[in-house]
């Protein structure tokens, strides 16, 4: 049986990715890309078998899917890629308008919780195509703040002396660090409760193995990374080198806890993590 298996064209999915492109770790599968809500659409009409999703899109319908266990997108601290620039300090963003970007729910839930406990500030979010990183692009569109995740906030952040066109630079990973002493689950795997066993083992497998020679092979993606995106190769590798792409204990924590307060806010519904059951 050949399953449909999303994946996100992210930087960031190079080292689960890496080995399976290069025909080093062989998966029975169909690749589908797509951003993250994208999926996580596709994922909700049960059109793919398992994907990459937002750590979110779990928790909003944790009853459809089981999580692959030991396989995330997460940060214990600066992830780099989700950041929120701003021409004011966020504490002064009252009433001011922030563009959130439409391709990820984690990150501007993140966000607002973020805006809520951390800056006390209540901003009007817009969504936008924000994760676009030409300032001028957005001229047409008064803001005073947006939201930019993936690739496009490398790029906007790696400026002349590193820095952007922005006076304020916030990154969502260090301020939850920060506040929770946690970290922090961007996005999860899962598998469709109806996905059979025995192709979704085998396709947990060849995802296991893709990532570990990707975490191996850190420098060799970051090339990759560097000729897709324009950014320089050893902030490419710096950036991979911060990310974990493990589920351990410490993450799971900082995944409920991230869960609680959603549901201590009526963003999701209560619910439980379920994994895909071992082989």
């Amino acid at each position: 049986m050949t399953i449909r298996i999303g994946r996100i064209p992210y930087i960031n999915c190079y080292p689960v990715y890496g080995a399976i492109d290069r025909g080093l770790v062989r998966i029975d599968a169909d690749l589908v890309d797509g951003v993250p809500t994208a999926l996580n659409a596709h994922m909700a009409a049960g059109e793919l078998d398992i994907s990459v999703v937002s750590a979110v899109e779990y928790a909003r319908d944790s009853r459809r899917y089981l999580l692959l266990p030991d396989l995330a997108i997460s940060c214990d601290g600066a992830v780099r890629s989700v950041m929120l620039f701003s021409s004011r300090p966020a504490t002064d963003l009252g009433g001011r308008r922030v563009l959130v970007s439409r391709s990820s729910m984690t990150s501007v839930a993140l966000l607002e919780l973020l805006f809520e406990n951390v800056w006390h500030s209540r901003p009007v979010f817009v969504p936008s195509d924000a994760e676009l990183s030409d300032v001028e692009q957005f001229s047409s569109e008064t803001h005073d703040a947006r939201l930019v995740i993936g690739d496009a906030a490398l790029l906007l952040g790696s400026g002349p002396g590193g820095k952007s066109a922005y006076p304020y630079a916030y990154d969502l990973g260090a301020t939850w660090k920060q506040w929770t002493g946690l970290p922090f689950v961007f996005a999860v795997w899962v598998a469709q409760r109806t996905t059979p066993v025995k192709p979704a083992l085998v396709a947990h497998a060849g995802l296991i193995a893709s990532r570990d020679w990707g975490l191996r092979n850190l420098s060799v993606l970051a090339g990759q990374a560097s000729a897709a995106t324009g950014v320089d190769h050893s902030l490419c590798e710096q950036y991979l080198s911060g990310l974990d792409y493990g589920l351990s204990y410490p993450h799971l924590a900082g995944l409920t806890d991230f869960y609680r307060r959603l549901v201590a806010r009526g963003r999701v519904p209560n619910g439980t993590l379920a994994f895909l059951p071992a082989a």
